[in-house]
């Protein structure tokens, strides 16, 4: 006989595991959270949330240095990085308390310990001594993701860090080594060098944010070398010597080794699914050859009764896919008729600009059979990017030139991270270009970007020359 029973079983409280549990309980599903260390998880706490509450404050700390471009002079300025992490740990303490919060009021009960398997029905949950069994009528797998490693650089917390120990160190480094120039270590990377640091990149494929538009990438890899900070692509890093703060990493460079000196070095190549532990065997279940849990469009195992959500069952690895998994498993499990059926996805790169994108490429529309066109619009011809001091990059959209349907956007430039929301809106309600084009935008704003390349597509353009 199990020591408790319910409904349904959430296994992992990161964006995927608490959401569909609060919505279970919305839903009045019995609902059982586990959660072995964090409540939130790791976006909240080693991952989405600090990093771009540091991202954040390093952006403000690079803009004092530009503070007389405004007429303001600023003097005395200084970083005091222990107290600015302490105010990134308490932005997680007061989420946290609130997502506690809204699990209670939606009657979820949260149990912390370990999870394992113990049969298809029934997980067995250990903290310290003390273990319970849990059988459930639904169980939701939702354990999330953890940092790759490299053999050559296993991670020690010290010499080789991920982007946990990134997100907490004691001091700032005087000189950073990134291998990997993927979207975290671009973030942390420029995020230390706004911070002071000397930052170097090594990225083994032959660009930066390798998959995303080369034209995205060529903007941003500009804007990198602007900051001083320097990137090598075609380069991969073999073996380091030292301990912190004299460290001496050899990294082949388009065929040649060249030796590298720096204070710490932070890998971020990747993510991989976290099963381990789970014994998902005794459930029947097998992972595929990445160590992804399978899953149909209603985030069905193989197994009747049990379901998997957010990064462990494959990419995008995105905590907003997650969360809306989350809630598509919990309205299932309720009896609803729900599947996964979004028609665009939105990615986020909080870079210095930052760096956002919606379904399709033109690459990708042209392949798909489309009649691909583009319409662009410089965020230097945006009056209210030239009031902020921020003009980088463009905002971009891809359509069909037959039907005129909005196919993707893909934006770099100011607030990217927020524009995003509107493109993604017009792809899942069909809009055309004309949709867009014919919509007021308030003046002045960064949104009148959106309209102005969806006029630039049609021809239409007010505030640049139409190509």
């Amino acid at each position: 006989m199990a020591d408790k029973q319910c409904d349904a079983l959430v296994i992992g409280a990161g964006p995927g595991g608490y959401v569909s549990a609060i919505r279970l309980g919305q839903l009045k599903q019995k609902t059982i959270l586990v959660e072995k260390a964090w409540i939130g998880g790791t976006c909240l706490h080693v991952g989405c949330i600090p990093s771009k509450a540091l991202i954040t404050a390093a952006k403000f700390h690079e803009k004092l240095k530009h503070a007389s471009d405004f007429g303001i002079n600023v003097q005395g300025v200084s970083i005091d990085f222990p107290k600015m992490v302490h105010w990134e740990r308490d932005i997680i303490e007061k989420f946290t308390g609130g997502i506690k919060q809204l699990l209670k009021g939606n009657s979820v009960e949260t149990v912390m310990g370990v999870a394992r398997f113990i049969s298809p029905n029934e997980v067995e949950v250990t903290n310290g001594n003390s273990t319970i069994t849990i059988a459930a009528k639904n169980i939701v797998i939702a354990t999330g993701s953890v940092p790759s490693g490299i053999p050559p650089f296993p991670f020690d917390g010290e010499r080789i860090i991920s982007s946990t120990e990134a997100l907490v160190l004691p001091e700032i480094p005087k000189r950073l080594l990134v291998i990997g120039g993927g979207y975290i270590g671009l973030e942390m990377g420029i995020m230390y060098a706004h911070l002071g640091s000397k930052v170097t990149v090594v990225e083994m494929m032959d660009q930066l944010l390798p998959g995303f538009d080369a034209e995205l990438v060529r903007t941003l890899a500009r804007s990198l070398r602007q900051k001083g900070i320097e990137c090598h692509v075609n380069a991969k890093a073999k073996t380091f010597s030292g301990t912190v703060g004299n460290l001496n990493v050899t990294v082949e460079v388009e065929g040649s080794d060249r030796i590298f000196e720096t204070d710490r070095v932070l890998v971020t190549v990747g993510r991989k699914p976290n099963t381990a532990g789970l014994d998902i065997e005794k459930a029947g279940l097998k992972t595929d050859a990445r160590g992804f849990v399978p899953v149909n469009n209603k985030c069905q195992t193989s197994v009747s009764g049990i379901y998997a959500i957010g990064d462990v069952v494959g990419n995008p690895m995105l905590a907003h896919k997650a969360s809306k998994e989350g809630e598509i498993v919990a309205e299932i499990i309720a009896g609803h008729n729900r599947v996964v059926d979004y028609l665009a996805m939105p990615a986020v790169i909080f870079t210095d600009p930052e760096i956002a994108t919606v379904g399709l490429s033109e690459s990708e529309a042209k392949e798909k059979g489309y009649n691909a066109g583009i319409g662009k619009f410089p965020f230097g011809a945006s009056a209210r990017a030239l009031t902020q001091g921020a003009t980088d990059g463009y905002m971009k959209v891809i359509f069909d030139r037959d039907s005129k349907q909005v196919l993707g956007f893909h934006i770099i430039g100011p607030d990217a991270s927020d524009l995003i929301g509107e493109a993604t809106l017009a792809i899942e309600m069909g809009s055309t270009v004309e949709d867009i084009s014919l919509t007021v935008h308030p003046h002045p704003t960064l949104t009148e970007t959106v309209m102005e390349a969806a006029k630039a597509a049609l021809g239409e353009a007010i505030h640049i020359v139409n190509r």
